[in-house]
């Protein structure tokens, strides 16, 4: 007896299904669970954990932070990039800022909860505070001293062209980076204010500092997970001066400690070298 095609393709289709069930749902799972489990494999599947006696410490996959019990960076410890991810480091939030280079102006506000800072801004303060901490020049290109963008409104008389009759440092609300720009006092801002929605033209501001800065910009920028767990050469060398002198070591020695907690470019050629600060930070302790 034939069926009607209707029917024989709706039993085809429950057909496909039970296969791609069967084939997907179950067996693939199953077969990479027992991958998952082969000698070798099974510490990555498990997320990499670093156990210290009984107590884990972290991941070599996930960065976090080192800080003393004020939230403050511990001088003891190299430092990870920075974090973007929840309140930071945090695997259930993953993410980046979805801030680009063309965030440069601040949201000021009374209420703290309503203001945010430019990517620029973030990138000025970073630099600003490891400059602090290691003991080097935190000036950035468009950086005022104190840590924010250098980023004037100005306003011309007609419009984008003609005199300039009003300045105001967008994202400073005391006393602003410059006294006058071109012959005109420099106000501050004020919070609630949109500054190029009133006509300014917004005018980054180089500042004097150097072309190239001391403080790397791993340093002072998130990666796009919010999670790496590596740092630059570069950023662990500046670094090497202030855990010499914390731990007592002679910066030779850091320095080989750096370089056995180096990964190389995956597959000699993909992207670039990076220390693993967890690693490298238990290294420190002899753990």
């Amino acid at each position: 007896m034939r069926l009607p095609s209707w029917l024989a393709q709706h039993l085809a289709a429950l057909r496909a299904l039970l296969v791609f069930t069967v084939l997907l749902g179950i067996a693939y799972p199953l077969a990479m669970v027992g991958v998952g489990r082969i000698p070798g494999l099974s510490d990555r599947t498990d997320g990499s954990l670093v156990t210290v006696g009984e107590t884990t410490v972290g991941s070599r996959l996930i960065g976090q932070a080192f800080t003393d019990a004020d939230g403050n960076p511990d001088p003891r410890y190299f430092q990870s990039r920075p974090s973007a991810a929840g309140d930071g480091y945090d695997p259930t939030a993953t993410s980046a800022s979805n801030l680009g280079p063309e965030s440069i102006v601040d949201t000021l506000a009374d209420n703290p909860d309503d203001a945010s800072q430019s990517l620029l801004t973030q990138v000025c303060a970073r630099s600003a505070a490891i400059g602090t901490l290691e003991g080097v020049d935190g000036r950035r290109p468009y950086c005022t001293a104190d840590g924010v963008g250098a980023v004037l409104a100005v306003f011309h008389r007609d419009g984008l062209t003609g005199p300039v009759t009003r300045v105001v440092s967008v994202n400073q609300t005391g006393t602003p980076f410059l006294a006058t720009y071109e012959g005109v006092p420099v106000q501050p801002a004020k919070t609630g204010e949109d500054y190029r929605a009133m006509g300014g033209v917004i005018t980054p501001i180089r500042g004097d500092a150097p072309a190239k800065p001391a403080v790397p910009a791993d340093a002072v920028t998130a990666s796009a997970s919010g999670l790496d767990p590596h740092i630059s050469p570069a950023y662990a060398e500046l670094q090497v001066p202030r855990i010499a002198r914390e731990r007592g070591l002679s910066p030779d020695k850091v320095r080989a400690l750096i370089k056995d907690n180096t990964d190389d470019r995956a597959l000699g050629f993909l992207g670039e070298p990076g220390v693993n600060v967890l690693e490298l930070n238990l290294a420190l302790d002899g753990k």
